[in-house]
């Protein structure tokens, strides 16, 4: 069996002290060293990262089948539970079947309005001066707004706690997920009294709601409702249990990973002015002042370039894990069974080789009359993941990032000042690790 190159490490041990924390440094150091294909162990668990396009395809579309979650994503389990993003096989399967409908885009476009309603909710809440952290104001957002539209609730009185809890979850993360690589899964993963009260929180607020629904017997037009009313070719619906996982699991990635994105895109925006001036220009000639509805999405092209180059430099969701069932081909390559297979969007999208100055924010690389992007390998950029387990929210979160990113930058300049330094913190999601702190200048 012809192995991938690779670090060696210490006996017994493996690699498992040369991450020191930081894992995206040493993965960009491996491949510096190693070229496109990496296998290394950790304690013994066999692992390979990757950063060849159609060595990614096979893993996510072509191979697909002969792969599971990798075993970090175990840390999660307690949160999510058995929703869409954990599940496997035929359960998965019926899950996805079940709620895929709740994301056919006449019922995505319905939500516009809630968008843009929360939008302007805040921004009358917003002064001329105003100094705040950016990210924490992006969050409670979308938590308001993937709240109202997952189950037609307001938790504004309950956002302060929501929030603690999932910054609880997301500083807990990647040493949970350590353990639950290297941990048989009959083992269960220590869970600390602070874990345990972050997590009850969220319960009850999703129990809460699922609990009050039932109760009344009320549908509208919200993704509960679809969850409520969705039934597979049996007849049968979703229990408690799986509408609180499957909710859990839009509730966290819903607002999570769009928060992030506009942070980011705010970030990138206030160090570049003459991108934001092009972006404000394009504003004002297609919206003329007035808020962005789902029929301006096609002309807003340029603000559409700036959150896929946004989602290039700060990708949402950085790392992709999984899990060989047996063993397969990769090139030249024989990879053994049981070997977790990482994928960086992180360190693909700032790949040289497909995105020429990667460390620069570029929104025109994204025009259509670029033709090395328009001839990218498939899996160069993939901010959403790819194949059957694409994020079934991608087209929600598309759009709710251009309505809001209009409608806040017609309103607001966001300024960062020069001397601040934002740096990263890679946990489930790329998050800013202290805040964005911003001023805020009203147009």
């Amino acid at each position: 069996m012809k192995l991938p190159p690779g670090p060696k490490g210490i006996p017994l041990f493996g690699s498992v002290f040369e991450p020191k924390g930081d894992s995206i440094r040493y993965l960009t150091k491996c491949t510096r060293e190693y070229g496109d294909i990496v296998f290394f162990r950790f304690l013994g668990v066999p692992a390979c990262y990757t950063s060849r396009p159609e060595y990614i395809e096979s893993v996510l579309v072509t191979q697909s089948n002969n792969f599971v979650k990798s075993k970090d994503y175990r840390a999660m389990r307690r949160v999510l539970g058995n929703g869409l993003l954990l599940s496997e096989g035929d359960f998965w399967r019926r899950q996805r079947k079940l709620i895929q409908p709740a994301f056919h885009q006449g019922r995505i476009t319905a939500y516009a309005q809630i968008m843009i309603d929360y939008t302007q909710r805040m921004l009358a809440s917003w002064s001329d001066g105003q100094a705040l952290d950016m990210h924490e104001a992006m969050m409670r957002l979308t938590l308001g707004i993937v709240a109202k539209t997952l189950f037609d609730a307001d938790v504004s009185h309950e956002a302060e706690g929501v929030e603690a809890a999932l910054t609880v979850l997301m500083g807990k993360f990647l040493r949970q997920a350590g353990m639950a690589l290297l941990l048989p899964t009959w083992v269960p993963l220590p869970t600390s009294q602070l874990l345990k009260r972050a997590v009850g929180r969220l319960d009850k607020v999703i129990y809460g709601i699922i609990e009050q629904r039932r109760a009344s017997g009320q549908l509208s037009g919200d993704l509960l409702s679809a969850f409520l009313q969705a039934q597979d070719d049996e007849g049968v619906g979703m229990t408690d249990r799986q509408l609180h996982d499957e909710i859990m699991t839009l509730f966290l990635a819903g607002h999570e990973t769009t928060a992030n994105v506009l942070s980011w895109t705010w970030l990138l925006l206030g160090q570049n002015p003459e991108t934001e001036q092009k972006l404000i220009e394009e504003l004002e000639r297609v919206l003329g002042g007035r808020v962005p509805t789902p029929a301006d999405l096609p002309q807003l092209v340029y603000t559409d370039m700036v959150l896929r180059e946004s989602m290039r430099l700060y990708p949402p969701v950085w790392v992709i894990g999984r899990r060989a069932l047996a063993s397969f081909r990769l090139g030249e390559y024989e990879i053994p069974a049981d070997t977790n297979m990482l994928i960086s969007q992180y360190l693909m999208h700032r790949d040289a080789r497909y995105f020429p100055e990667p460390e620069k924010f570029v929104p025109d690389r994204w025009g259509a009359g670029n033709a090395r992007t328009a001839a990218l390998p498939r899996f160069a950029y993939f901010p959403f993941g790819g194949g059957p387990r694409v994020c079934i929210g991608a087209g929600f979160a598309m759009m709710e990032a251009v309505l809001l990113l209009a409608t806040i930058a017609q309103k607001f300049q966001i300024q960062i000042s020069p001397e601040e330094k934002v740096s990263m913190q890679p946990s489930v999601t790329l998050r800013p690790r202290n805040g964005i702190p911003v001023t805020l200048k009203r147009r």
